[in-house]
């Protein structure tokens, strides 16, 4: 299995960041995309990516955008044309727009309309973030018509939306909320679209799903997902197991 979004670069896995990856390994998740969120987080998420040899994302996400537009571009440019070449690099992102953080709207949709430029110009797929955005995230979208198109991360959206993002050739992310029985939108797009349309992902250490009692999420809880988008697709464990890690070497050419 391969968690497709872990932020295991994060303060909260400084303690036992080992521990966690043998954790990790022993429930059979072999490997994960640790994704990049800001400037200041990546020479730390590299370094982690480097030790534990995952593969890994850059971007700016929503969240930290700097308030220096172009600096912040450059910036991203920069390190992307310097590991262009490096296998386990694999996608731009996080990014994506997030209106919960309202003050920052026109930051985030020039470093969105950025990134979605910069994948497309070095041919690499994308991971979103959006948040009560996505009429503006789709239009985005459509206007840039990325060729190896992305993933919509931790989706939670109605089957309609979920297919507007299929049309553009993107992967929805399944992760800790599929284990909450009132995320109704979420289980209804989940038992009904095909298996083609997901990628696993925990979004450690958030996200932590609601049956587990240890606060901070963690890589080896994906294998809870999979029972339940079994049971919602009334399919094997198994064969849900191998389609989604298909689902996502194909993704990102792994």
């Amino acid at each position: 299995m391969i968690d497709t979004h872990a932020h295991l670069d994060f303060a909260e896995f400084d303690v036992d960041r080992d521990d966690v990856v043998l954790r990790m390994h022993s429930v059979g998740v072999d490997n994960l995309i640790i994704p990049g969120v800001s400037p200041q987080h990546w020479h730390k998420q590299l370094a982690v990516a480097e030790q534990y040899q995952t593969y890994f994302a850059l971007g700016i996400h929503p969240w930290f955008c700097p308030e220096d537009v172009d600096a912040g571009i450059l910036a991203l440019t920069s390190q992307v044309s310097a590991l262009l070449e490096c296998p386990r690099f694999v996608a731009i992102g996080e990014c994506g727009l997030d209106k919960l953080y309202s003050s920052t709207w026109p930051q985030q949709l020039a470093f969105f309309e950025a990134q979605l430029a910069l994948a497309k110009s070095v041919n690499l797929p994308v991971i979103i973030h959006s948040v009560k955005a996505h009429s503006e995230v789709l239009g985005c979208l459509k206007k840039y018509q990325l060729p190896r198109g992305g993933v919509i991360h931790a989706f939670s959206g109605s089957t309609e939306i979920a297919l507007e993002y299929i049309k553009l050739g993107f992967k929805l992310g399944i992760g800790g909320l599929i284990m909450n029985p009132n995320a109704k939108k979420l289980l209804k797009t989940v038992s009904e679209l095909p298996l083609q349309h997901f990628i696993l992902e925990t979004d450690s250490p958030a996200m932590t799903p609601i049956n587990v009692t240890e606060k901070r999420n963690q890589p080896a809880n994906l294998v809870l997902f999979i029972d339940k988008i079994a049971n919602l697709q009334k399919k094997s464990s198994v064969l849900i197991s191998e389609h989604l890690v298909s689902n996502a070497m194909q993704l990102f050419d792994l």
